[in-house]
Parts: C-alpha cells; structure tokens; sequence
C-alpha cells in the first residue's frame, strides 16, 4: 500500500472526532485558553516600552499567512482578521474598514446588510453602496464568480461529518482576491477557527448557461496551517494534524458551485485537493468534501459579470405625444383667445326692484354737500413763483371754471385743490364747508378728470367705466345698480352707441374710438361715483362745439340735480359754455385777474375800464386781455401807421370791421405810389406798426369809464368817439402819410394805475391784478370767506367766532364710501389683468409658439446624449443655453408696468385701490402665464428628446429648476423695471446683471479659480443656483465611459461634477436658493411699487 503512511494520520483523526463528541459542552475550550496569557507578568511595564510582539522575531507569526510589516513588527491582517496576530475574527462589516471591532464572544454581531462568521459576506446592495466611490450604484454580486476580492461563508455538508460532530457545526470561509490570483481558506468548529489555508496561482471561471450557472476556482498551490490548542490542532482531547497539512496538503486545490434555476440534486459546492480527496473517500465512502456556500462580493452595478452598458432608446412615441399635446395647448389658447375677444355680452335690460332702486338713489343722494374755499394759494417750485395768492370758494350746485391763457398756471392750480402730491412748496389754507380736512378724507369724496387720458387699449368703454364703479362705488350698492349706473351716465355723455367698442391706441391693432370720445370715457369714470367735489382739467379738449357743449351741459346737470361741487379749468370755451358758469377765476402769470360770480365779471371789466366790445365771446376776450396786459408794449408810432385815427374822433375796432392787410394796401392813393417823398425818401430805420399792433391797441388799451375825468393828450373814449357816418369810417380807415409832428398817442392813465400788488411784473397785469384786491368783488369774496369759517367754528362749539380757521384739521367731517375690500379688488383687478393679457396675445402665444420651436430644435441638436465625456459636454451646453434662454427672455417683464405705470399712479392716487390689489392681480395673471408655462412646455418636450435620465424624480426636479430659475429671473427684471422708469436704462441694467449672472453660474469660470475676493460673487448668481441643480440632478448617479486607446476609462459623474467646482449633495440648497431669490424679489418688487410709483406734480 504506497500510501498507508498518509492514511493513518486520518486514522488519528476520526478517533479524535469519536472522542471529542463525547466531551460536555463545557470542555470545548483548550487548556492553552485556561492558562494565564504569555508575558503577563510585563503588565506593569512602563508606558514607552515597546509592545511584547513583534512578529519580525521567529518566536512571533502572524496568523492567516498575513505579511509581516518589518517597521513595526506588526502583522497586516487581511479583511475580517484583528488582533496582534491576526488570529482574532472582526465584525461589524467590510465597509468599517479599520475601524472594525473585534468579536466579543462567541459570534459576531454583524450590522444590516452583512453576514458570516468575521461579518464579510454582504447580503443587500444598499450594504455595498459604502464601498461605491459615489456612493450609489453599489450591488451585492452573489454568484460566485470573483470580480475583484470575494467572500463566501460556507456549511459542511458531509453527512458523517455531521454526525460524528454530535451538532457542533463544521463551517469554513472562503475568500480570493483577483488581482493577486490568491485565495485563503479558514476551518471552524462551532465558530472557532482550527486552521487556515493560502492558496495562490490561481484561476477563476465562470460558465453561465440559461438555466444553470457554474463556477470554477482553480489553485496550483496550497499551504495549511494549524492554531495550536484548537480542535485538530492539538486541543486535550483531540489528535494534531498539522504536520499533516504541512507535508501532505500541497495542491492543486479546486472548488466548484453550480446553481441551478428551480434547484436540483447537483446544486452546491465542492472543495477538492488529492490527498483530502483521499482522505474523506477512504474514511466517509464520498468524493470529496461538500459545501453549502453563500457568497457576497460588493461591486458598483457596471462592474456585475454580464453587464453590458444600456445603449439608450429614446421613446419616439412620447416624443410625438408630448410635442402634439402642447401644439394642441397653444392652438387651444388661440381658440381661446379669439371666442374671448370676439364674444358679444349680453347686456340686456337691467331690472331693479323698487327697494334696490329706492336704496341706490339714497347712496347717491345723501352724499353730504362740500362746499369748497382757499385763500393765499401760492406755489413755489426750484425758486420759480409758479402760483402767487389766489383766493376763492364755490359751493355745492355751482360750477367754477378757471381760464387762463396757456402757461398761465391752471393746471397747477388744479393739482393744489385737488389735494394732489406736487414737488415745490405750497401755502394757503383749504376750507371744505369752512372746516379743514384732511388730505386722504378730501380725497375720498372727490373726482379728478385729468387732461391726458389714460386708459387701458384692450378693454371696451363699458368695461372700463364699470371697472371704476365696481372699484369705488359703495360695497352696498348691488351689481345691477352700478350697471345701471354706468349705462346712466354713458347715455348723459353720448357714448352709450359705442359702449362695445374698444378703447384702442395708435400701437395697438386698431385705433379705436376717437380722441373726443375717450375724453368722455375718462370723465365718465369719475362721474360714475358721483363724487362731492368733482375736478377736471380742460374736460372740452378735443371735442367738437357740440360734443364739448354737453360735457358741460352734463357737470350742470350733476351739480343742479344732486348738489355736487365743480371745478374745472377751460381754455378759450364758446359762448353758449360760458354762459353755464356760475364762479370764475381767470388767471394770468400765477396771479388773479378775477375770482368771484361770473355774473358780476363783465360789469367788473367795464367798470374797470375793459369792457367787453359788442359781439364778442366774453371768454375769448378776458383771455386775450390777460396775454396782452402781460406783454410789454413799447409806444406805437402813429405818424407810420397804416390807420392814421382821425383828427377829431376815434373809433374802437370792437365796434367796426378791421380789413386786412391787402384790402388796406389796395386803399392807397394811385399819386403815393411811386413818389420819391413816400418811397425813396422816407427815413430809414423806420417801420409801419402792424394791423395786429393797431388792433390790439384799440382793444385792449383801457377806457376812460364815465366818472373819470379826461385826461389831456389821450384819446377820447368809446362813449365820446364813435362816428356818425359811413364817412367817417372809411377816413378813420384811411392810409395818412404825413409829415411832421406826430398826432397824440394812446396812453395808459398812468396817473389813476392803483398800487402795484406783490409779484410785480412791470406790466399792465400789475394793474389788472391790483385794481382787483382793491374791488367789491374781492372785498364779497372775503366776507363770505369769513363767515364761512366763523359758523363752523361756531357749529364746532367754539365760543370765538373770528374769521381766523380752526388751527387743527379736523377729522371726519367729510366721509367718502365703503367700498370693496382686497379680495374684491383682487377679482376685478385680476379679470382686468386677464382680459388685457388674451386681447393683447401677441407677447403670450410668441413665448408659447418659441418655446415649442426652440425645445423641439434642441431636442434635435441634442438628441440621445450619451453617457461619455463627449455626453456631459453637451449636457453641460444644453443646461446653458436652457437657463440664457429663459434668462434674458425675462428682460420682457422690464416693461410690465411701462405701459401701465401712469395709469396705476393716477388711480392709485384717486383711491381705486390698495398697491397689493394691483400687484398681486399684476403678478398672478400676467407675470405667471408668461414665465410658468414656457418651461413647462420646453421642458416636456426637450426632456425625453435628449435622453436625460428617463426616471419621474429627476424629470419632475429638472422641471422645478427651469420653473424656479424662470420666476427668480423674472422677479430680478420686475425689480428693475419699476426702480427705474427709463425703459432703455432698466433694459441696460437686467442685461449687465443677466451677464455677469451668467459668469458666475460655474460653466465659464471655475468655482476654484475665482478670487476669493469676489467669490461671494456666485451666492448672488442665480445662474450658478440653476445650473449647479440641474447639472447635478443628471449627472450625479451616472458613470461616464471614454474610450481611450482601446480601454474603457470609466469616471463617477459626481468625481466630474466635483473637479468642474459643482457640490453634488447642493441640490435641495440650489432649489431653497433660486426660491428665495424668486421671494426676496417679488416682496422688493412690491416695496418699490409702494413706495416709489406715488404720484408728485
């Protein structure tokens, strides 16, 4: 028998095994393990004495084969091994690494996810993503075949081993390391290892079939080792075999898993080494040693044996869904659009019953009555005297027109009644029913018409009108009553024919109604509320006689039916107009010519030496009084003029027919023309006065009225001068040339002017100025003044009634309506906001119709990334071209409030409204449907073109940064373009904040080469907040592949993201920072609406 010899060492060891299962449970521990620990007694060695192992000495070896570090002398443990010689099993798990803890009793207590008997063994893929240099993507590769260092814990299965072990259970661990080529082999008894193996020079293989996988592991050499004192290795009551293993184990070793699909009979593992093999045939009759193994080795999900990297398929079917479904939204939004600004209302007849009617006539008639007076009103802007001390009152049921030539200070004067916000200094008293009131009190009670007319283009007349009666009529007052209302006061101004038609403008679509007719549209606004005082500025301008004649007639009517108060300036009007009025106050250079009862006017002219000529408009001729007593005259040369006024009589031109120059010129005597003495002869440097000078003169020159005595050398008056015969005239008419001495000019009574009044202009205005402070009408006007004051201050309860008002302004003395609340304003606002938005649908259907063209070009361009470095390039170029698109397309909202900004001041300032109404209306249904859908659509359609990761998270993140950057950008541009009310300097400004936006965003410039200096720089860029976000969103999880030189270079998305400066877990910041931006924005958008856009004149 030529192994015999081999065969008794196994003799040994089946009687050790028969001997050690009769031993009790608590024999399993060795004597060597019951003996004090080795070199005890240097317990109490000092602390820098060097530890007693030091594996470099033969006494000392380092178990598991482990090399021996030749600096320390310490061994260098495999995974799963500890202690001093790497005898002493670790748990926890492999991603531990070196801080894993050594076993502390009689197993390990492995964390989740790991398994075995030193806790190597990986059961789930989440376990492995620790050991995944991204951090995801990890899997736990459970079929055998060693990848790059496997693990695998595996159960004797030898029946008789089984047996004779009594249930002491036999296992062994297994693990390789492809990169080495080597394998190392452990054999444990009820979790204590016996003795341990290395393998090396080994190979690994793998046959997948359909429904059966094999593994081959193949080593050429093999050594074994026995820990002395274990069972097999010397233990009391066990046989020794490590000469055995020394001398007779020595390879090849081979080791061999079959798993088949469903099991069968074959399934397992099986090690085999020649003489183990005959070994356990010869003694337990099998092959060789049985295994029922579980591997684990984590590996990143790229590097699973079989993987082939998926070749993207892009889904052509949603494609061409996605891009018909928004084609189909925007022709949905054109449909739309076109029924809403093509539909007909349908206003019909109103019905109010007789308690709503009997209600709404008390809202509107039991308006207290405001009386309005003012005294010392002057105004002073950078220096200039624009208004000096006007004074005057008009009471309710009277109208109170001011003229005044152009420049004369009307409209300013308009503005101080008013109440209005002017820059320059203002002084004077106010009186409303002799009392003092506050500004926003008076405001509520009144109306202003101003001169241009501002209203919005898209909407109708109708809607327009009862826009402003449903903002400031009272919250009372029912629906059909302030639709009644509104067609009431269209059917008084003539413009109920044409209450369908739309305002229109110049750069609008069409025209619309006509300059005249949107006059009227304006004051029908504020004649809808029926206000206490109501204020226009030329309510006639740019209408016809006719027209102008019932806007007039229209205010008579307010005032005589329901006592309200008129004040209204009035350029040149026509006589029926005039003869309306019931006070004026006529105006030249900031200063009162007149204010009092305009039917004391023309007797006050007359007796002043004015009067009126027979024929002419007395409107007409106060206006051209003034321009003429402002103006400078020097003294007219009577000898040169062309009417030379006869020797014994005058005329005034009012009276008489002037001709015209030609028909003057064609009066000259046949015998002057060409006479030396009248041609070449005459003086040089002299000219003939003009038939406008003359006639001027003889208009505006002061009368010597009848209890003023003549003085010498002037001319006699109309009463004494005016001729008797045909005659006459045509001497009067006549062209004299004589030589001589000059006949007596017209003079200006120099010594009757009264004192000059303040404000001295060096003109005959003084005059007219002065002759006025000193007159009954004045005198009238500030009694009636001071008994005002005198009987509210009585009415007041206070006991002195001097003319001197009340120091205090008194609150709640007069009381506009109740009217809608926020909510309510928000409605009618928003409908306004809306109704603009799809009647104006160029703006809105062009960013729909360029976001589906610009997506589907993208889509196009960038079709199918892949998943290389080429791939991340062009995803880094589509994030931002994406985010500059969406960035400066945003410049739009700079002009949101352009087009609107006069309106929102001037109806803010009539008190339409709350600042936050208009804002939040502005905001929702204009600013979100311009900057909410766009990304919405694009990025629907350029998503699934592109072959971005195709999972519902990241799409509906990528959508959440284009939707965010989007209204940040927009909020940005908002901002600017109500801080600066210059169109091309906000639109100079967003572009150079969008730019230098852009330089930051992390694509241009890296994040490590910024100076330090300006890097807070990128916290204020919201390109850097969107393009990190949707960088990182994509790329994050992904493994870019390059192939180089024939290899495959495999590099983490996120070490990309990492060397271009991007933080890969900023992704929830990125998203916080682009809606605090949107936030901070949109609140200092608000604020400088609120307190910038106030209206100052």
């Amino acid at each position: 028998m030529p192994r015999l010899s081999q065969l008794l060492p196994f003799a040994a060891i089946l009687a050790s095994i028969c001997t050690v299962s009769a031993i009790k449970v608590h024999h399993n521990y060795s004597s060597v393990e019951l003996l004090p620990k080795p070199f005890s007694i240097y317990g109490d060695r000092p602390d820098d004495c060097p530890p007693c192992f030091n594996c470099n000495l033969e006494d000392f070896k380092c178990h598991q084969f482990a090399n021996c570090t030749a600096s320390s002398g310490r061994c260098a443990c495999p995974e799963g091994w500890g202690g001093e010689d790497c005898s002493e099993p670790l748990c926890g798990s492999l991603a531990d690494g070196r801080n894993r803890p050594p076993r502390q009793g009689e197993q390990c207590d492995c964390k989740d996810g790991w398994q075995g008997i030193n806790c190597n063994v990986c059961t789930q893929n989440k376990a492995c993503n620790a050991l995944t240099q991204s951090g995801e993507g990890g899997v736990c590769y459970k079929d055998g075949l060693v990848v790059r260092k496997n693990y695998q814990e595996c159960d004797i299965t030898n029946k008789k081993i089984l047996d004779l072990l009594n249930g002491k259970k036999p296992q062994a661990t297994f693990s390789c390391d492809a990169e080495s080529d080597e394998c190392n082999f452990q054999f444990w008894v009820a979790q204590r290892e016996s003795f341990y193996c290395a393998l090396d020079t080994c190979s690994f293989a793998a046959d997948f079939e359909e429904t059966r996988n094999t593994t081959n592991y193949k080593c050429d050499n093999i050594k074994c080792s026995c820990i002395p004192g274990r069972f097999l290795c010397g233990e009391d009551g066990s046989v020794d075999i490590g000469e055995f293993l020394q001398e007779s184990i020595k390879g090849p070793a081979f080791f061999k898993t079959i798993s088949s699909e469903g099991g069968s009979s074959e399934d397992g593992s099986v090690f085999s080494e020649p003489a183990m093999n005959d070994l356990i045939s010869s003694i337990f009759g099998d092959k060789t040693i049985t295994l029922q193994c579980d591997a684990g080795e984590c590996l990143h999900e790229t590097e699973v044996p079989g993987y082939t990297r998926p070749i993207k398929k892009i889904n052509t079917p949603l494609i061409a869904s996605v891009i018909g479904g928004c084609a189909l939204f925007v022709v949905a939004v054109v449909l739309v659009v076109w029924y809403l600004s093509r539909r007909t209302n349908g206003w019909g007849p109103i019905h109010l019953s007789d308690d709503e009617e009997e209600e709404n006539a008390k809202l509107m008639a039991d308006h207290k009555p405001a009386s309005l007076a003012f005294r010392g009103i002057s105004y002073r802007l950078k220096g200039k005297q624009i208004l000096t001390d006007i004074q005057g009152a008009v009471h309710p049921g009277e109208l109170l027109a001011v003229m005044g030539a152009s420049g004369a200070g009307k409209t300013t004067f308009l503005d101080l009644l008013a109440r209005k916000n002017k820059r320059g200094q203002v002084q004077g008293d106010f009186f409303v029913n002799g009392e003092k009131v506050l500004d926003d009190e008076f405001r509520s009670v009144i109306g202003f018409v101003d001169q241009e007319d501002t209203l919005l283009p898209t909407l109708t007349v109708h809607e327009t009108i009862l826009d402003s009666a449903m903002l400031r009529l009272p919250r009372e007052m029912s629906y059909s009553a302030k639709v009644q209302r509104v067609e009431d006061v269209e059917k008084q101004l003539g413009i109920h024919h044409i209450r369908h038609q739309m305002i229109g403008s110049e750069e609008g679509s069409g025209r619309g109604i006509s300059g005249g007719e949107k006059r009227r549209v304006g004051i029908a606004c504020e004649l809808v509320t029926s206000p206490s005082i109501l204020f226009l500025d030329e309510p006639t301008s740019g209408l016809d006689a006719f027209n102008a004649f019932n806007v007039i007639e229209c205010l008579v009517s307010l005032v005589k039916n329901y006592k309200r108060t008129v004040v209204f300036t009035i350029h040149q009007p026509r006589s029926n107009i005039v003869a309306l009025f019931d006070n004026l106050i006529l105006l030249a250079r900031g200063r009162a010519v007149y204010s009092g009862p305009f039917s004391s006017c023309q007797q006050y002219f007359d007796n002043i030496g004015f009067p009126c000529p027979p024929g002419f408009n007395i409107a007409d001729y106060l206006v051209d009084l003034t321009m003429h007593a402002g103006t400078k005259h020097t003294p007219m040369d009577d000898q040169n003029s062309l009417f030379s006024p006869h020797p014994t009589a005058t005329r005034a031109s009012s009276t008489v027919a002037i001709k015209s120059i030609h028909s003057t010129n064609n009066s000259v005597s046949r015998s002057s023309i060409g006479s030396p003495s009248d041609s070449l002869l005459r003086p040089k440097g002299t000219r003939k006065t003009s038939i406008r000078a003359q006639q001027e003169r003889q208009l505006y020159t002061r009368k010597r009225t009848n209890s003023q005595p003549p003085i010498p050398g002037t001319p006699k008056t109309d009463e004494d001068s005016i001729p008797e015969s045909r005659a006459d005239h045509q001497t009067w008419l006549r062209l004299s040339r004589q030589s001589g001495a000059p006949p007596p000019q017209i003079l200006d009574d120099p010594d009757e002017v009264p004192p000059l009044a303040n404000g001295v202009t060096g003109t005959d205005l003084d005059m007219l100025v002065a002759n006025y402070l000193s007159s009954d009408v004045a005198a009238s006007l500030n009694e009636e003044l001071a008994h005002a004051i005198s009987s509210a201050n009585t009415a007041n309860g206070q006991q002195n009634s001097s003319t001197t008002a009340n120091g205090y302004i008194t609150s709640g003395r007069v009381k506009g309506y109740r009217k809608v609340g926020l909510l309510g304003q928000f409605t009618i606002l928003s409908r306004r906001t809306w109704r603009n938005l799809y009647r104006n649908p160029m703006l809105m259907l062009t960013h729909y119709a360029i976001a589906i063209v610009l997506a589907v070009f993208l889509g196009f361009l960038f079709y199918g990334l892949t998943d290389d470095i080429a791939g991340f390039q062009n995803r880094l170029g589509l994030f931002f071209f994406l985010l500059a698109l969406f960035g400066f397309s945003t410049l739009t909202t700079l002009y949101v409030f352009t087009a609107e900004r006069l309106l929102f001041v001037r109806e803010r300032a009539k008190g339409y409204y709350s600042p936050l109404s208009y804002f939040a209306a502005k905001v929702v249904f204009d600013i979100v449907p311009l900057r909410l859908v766009p990304p919405l659509i694009m990025g629907a359609i350029v998503y699934p073109m592109t072959g971005l990761i195709p999972q519902w998270p990241e799409f509906f993140k990528f959508i959440l940064f284009l939707v965010l950057f989007n209204l940040a950008a927009a909020g940005v541009c908002l901002f600017l373009g109500i801080v600066f009310k210059n169109g091309s300097v906000a639109n100079l400004l967003g572009s150079l904040v969008m730019l230098f936006s852009l330089l930051f965003s992390g694509f241009l410039l890296n994040k490590n080469s910024i100076p330090p200096a300006v890097l807070w720089l990128q916290k204020l860029s919201i390109f850097h907040y969107g393009f990190e976000g949707l960088i990182v969103n994509e790329v994050r999880t992904l493994s870019l592949v390059d192939r180089k030189y024939g290899l495959d270079i495999e590099v983490p998305g996120a070490a990309i993201l990492s060397s271009f400066g991007f933080n890969t877990l900023a992704l929830k910041m990125d998203a916080i920072g682009l809606a605090i931006f949107c936030a901070a924005f949109i609140v200092l958008a608000y604020a400088s609406m609120h307190f910038l856009l106030v209206e100052k004149r």
